[in-house]
């Protein structure tokens, strides 16, 4: 344990909102009904979109992360199981000029447009982050921007994430700080979904009882601290 995080139960003691370790619960935490998708040591409860098995490649959990390996592609994983309500905290880290992705709301049903991507990019670097702000880190991708003040920090570096989402409310936060919130069904909604490429999509921008997804887009990402609590339905 190292020494910041020494200070931190010292000044608020073991059931402070600070894990002591990675991929752990603190007391607050389990009271609070938050649950672990990832124990830092294996891909348990997680499985290949529209397969029954983890992926055998392309996907690696090395040193308390799940690590997305760079240029080999494995595709896609979600969770074991379907989520309604809820509110679900990450952190990860991209490799310089990386794209990935947190979907939800995912269904099988429709694997051309799964479900709503949180935005994870490198914002400097990767040609798509030079065009619209629906393409940009913590944006509903190619539907809604995130605010343009935003504390992202730079590829390489450890973010934390948020998505909550109860009833027709969702919202997307990014190292402590919400930078999206929208209702589904609403005229904003409506009309980023219009100009984007899931126009088509039939069923797209429904609330679902859906899979989260950890994106394959073949570059180097990483993950750790996944964690979810259900909330009650709004």
């Amino acid at each position: 344990m190292n020494v910041t995080c020494r200070l931190l139960l010292a000044l608020f003691g073991a059931g402070s909102l600070f894990a002591a370790e990675h991929n752990t619960l603190t007391e607050a935490e389990s009271k609070a009904g938050w649950r672990l998708l990832f124990d830092g040591k294996s891909t348990a409860g997680w499985r290949g979109y529209r397969q029954k098995e983890f992926p055998a490649k392309g996907w690696r959990v090395e040193a308390g992360e799940l690590r997305k390996v760079a240029g080999e592609r494995g595709g896609d994983v979600v969770t074991q199981k379907p989520h309604a309500d809820f509110e679900f905290a990450w952190d990860w880290k991209l490799a310089p000029g990386g794209n990935n992705g947190v979907k939800y709301l995912v269904t099988e049903d429709r694997p051309g447009a799964p479900g709503h991507e949180y935005q994870m990019i490198d914002d400097g670097k990767h040609a798509d982050a030079k065009g619209a702000g629906t393409h940009l880190t913590a944006a509903f991708y190619d539907v809604l921007p995130a605010a343009t003040e935003k504390s992202l920090k730079p590829a390489g570096e450890w973010n934390q994430s948020r998505i909550l989402v109860r009833g027709p409310h969702i919202e997307h936060w990014l190292n402590g700080r919400k930078v999206l919130e929208y209702e589904l069904g609403s005229d904003a909604v409506k009309a980023g979904l219009a100009k984007s490429k899931f126009k088509t999509a039939k069923g797209f921008g429904d609330k679902i009882s859906g899979h989260l997804m950890l994106t394959d887009h073949g570059d180097g990402c990483s993950f750790r601290n996944l964690k979810i609590r259900a909330l009650e339905p709004r």
